[in-house]
C-alpha cells in the first residue's frame, strides 16, 4: 500500500500514520500464534506472503520453516517494508525471508518463482481491496500444483458485545459502510471459500480464531484498545464522509473504555480462516 505523505490513503480505511502502525504492532503480538497455527507449516516450505505489512508476522513464517526453508513477503506501503527492512539487522532474524514492493494483484515474481510456492498466504488484505478474487487468483498461480492457499480475514459483522453498548454498534454500522464507500467488502471473510473456487482453488478446511475476550481475560485490555484504535484511525474518513463526526466517534470511545471496566463485559469476535489447494 503506497504511503501518502500525510499518512492517508483514498483507497485504505485506516491511513498509515505512525499510530495506526503501533496498532498493527500490538495486533500482531495478541493473535500471531494463533494465526501461525493454522497455516501448519512445515520445515523446508516455501512461503509466498501477500501484504506482508509490518513483517513480523512473515519473520515469524521464516521461523517455522526454518533455514531450509524459504518466505517472500510482497508489500506495497513504503513505510511499512521501511519498518519490515529495520527488523532485519538483528542477528538472530532469519536470512531466509525477503521482502520485495509489488501490488498484490500481480506478486512481483522472477519466472523460475511461479507456481514454486507450496503455500501462499495472506491475512487482512482482501477487507481492503476491490478485486479480492484477483489476489487469491495471483496467490493461486504462485504455487505449485497440490500447493496450499491460506486466507484469513474479517467480517466485521460479527462483532458483538456485552453488555450491549447500542451507540457503540451503530458506530461500527458506519465504519463498515466506510469501507462500501471506497468500494472494499467488510464481511469478505464470510466469502473466503467462494473466493478461493472463482480462483481455481479447491476449498479444504474452514476455522476461526477468537480475537474477543471477557473482562477477565489478561489480554482484554489490548483487545479493547485495538478495537478503539481500528475506529480511531477511520475517524478523519468517516467524518469527512458523513458517516459520524469526530467529536461524535470520540465520545463513543470514551463510553467504551468506561464499559470495559465492567466485570460481565465481553468481545465477541473471530477471524474466518479458509484453506484451498491448487489441482494437482
Amino acid at each position: 500500500m503506497t504511503t501518502a505523505s500525510s499518512g492517508s490513503r483514498d483507497d485504505y480505511i485506516h491511513g498509515v500514520a505512525p499510530d495506526e502502525q503501533r496498532r498493527l504492532a500490538m495486533m500482531n503480538a495478541l493473535i500471531n500464534p494463533p494465526c501461525l497455527d493454522e497455516l501448519r507449516l512445515s520445515p523446508g516450505e516455501r512461503v509466498l506472503d501477500v501484504g506482508s505489512g509490518l513483517g513480523i508476522f512473515t519473520r515469524e513464517i521464516a521461523g517455522r520453516v526454518g533455514p531450509t526453508g524459504r518466505v517472500l513477503g510482497i508489500e506495497r506501503d513504503e513505510a511499512q517494508l521501511e519498518y519490515a527492512a529495520s527488523q532485519g539487522h538483528d542477528a538472530l532474524a532469519p536470512s531466509w525471508v525477503e521482502f520485495r514492493q509489488g501490488d498484490a494483484t500481480a506478486p512481483p515474481l522472477q519466472a523460475d518463482e511461479r507456481e514454486s510456492f507450496d503455500v501462499a498466504h495472506c491475512r487482512f488484505l482482501l477487507e481492503h481491496v476491490r478485486d479480492p478474487g484477483a489476489i487469491v487468483r495471483g496467490m493461486v498461480e504462485s504455487v505449485k500444483p497440490g500447493g496450499r492457499i491460506v486466507l484469513a480475514d474479517d467480517d466485521h459483522d460479527l462483532l458483538r458485545l456485552w453488555p450491549e453498548l447500542p451507540e457503540l454498534d451503530a458506530l461500527w454500522r458506519h465504519y463498515m459502510r466506510a469501507y462500501e464507500h471506497i468500494g472494499a467488502d467488510p464481511t469478505v471473510g464470510r466469502k473466503l471459500t467462494s473466493l478461493l473456487m472463482d480462483a481455481g482453488a479447491r476449498p479444504t478446511r474452514t476455522n476461526v480464531i477468537n480475537f474477543g475476550g471477557c473482562h477477565g481475560d489478561p489480554r482484554f485490555p489490548l483487545l479493547v484498545e485495538n478495537f478503539a484504535g481500528v475506529l480511531e484511525s477511520a475517524r478523519d474518513r468517516m467524518d469527512a464522509i458523513g458517516l459520524a463526526s469526530a467529536k461524535t466517534i470520540n465520545r463513543v470511545l470514551a463510553d467504551l473504555r468506561e464499559w470495559a471496566e465492567q466485570p460481565d463485559a465481553v468481545i465477541w469476535y473471530v477471524i474466518c480462516i479458509a484453506e484451498g489447494r491448487r489441482p494437482a
